[in-house]
C-alpha cells in the first residue's frame, strides 16, 4: 500500500465524521426555522403544514446523527460501513425534506 493514499477505512470514518456534524447541525437549523417561520405564516395552513415537515426532518437529521455516531463507535468493518451507508441515504433525505420545506415557504410568502 502507498504510503501516500489514505486508506479506506479512515475515509470511511472521515464521512461519518462529516454526516454526524453536519446532520447534529442540521437539527438545529431545522427547530430555528420552526420558530422563525412560526410569526410568518400564523394562522395559515402552511403554517401547520411547513411546522410538521420542519419537525419530521429534525427527527430525519436525528437518526442520520446517531447513525453515523454508531458508524463511527462500531468496531467491525462490514457493520461500520453499513450504518455509515444508511446514515447517507438518511442524511441525503432530511437534505431533500428541507429544502421542500424552504420551498413551501418562499412560495408562500412571495
Amino acid at each position: 500500500m502507498n504510503p501516500d493514499e489514505p486508506n479506506l477505512e479512515s475515509q470511511d470514518r472521515d464521512i461519518a465524521i462529516h454526516i454526524f456534524t453536519a446532520s447534529a447541525a442540521l437539527v438545529g437549523v431545522c427547530l430555528t426555522v420552526i420558530s422563525i417561520v412560526g410569526p410568518i405564516t400564523k394562522g395559515s395552513l402552511l403554517h401547520r403544514g411547513v411546522d410538521d415537515l420542519l419537525a419530521v426532518d429534525a427527527m430525519v437529521f436525528l437518526a442520520s446523527c446517531l447513525l453515523s455516531y454508531g458508524a463511527l463507535r462500531v468496531r467491525r468493518r462490514g457493520r461500520s460501513h453499513r450504518l455509515e451507508t444508511f446514515a447517507d441515504v438518511v442524511f441525503l433525505s432530511g437534505l431533500l425534506l428541507l429544502v421542500a420545506a424552504c420551498a413551501m415557504v418562499v412560495w408562500a410568502v412571495v
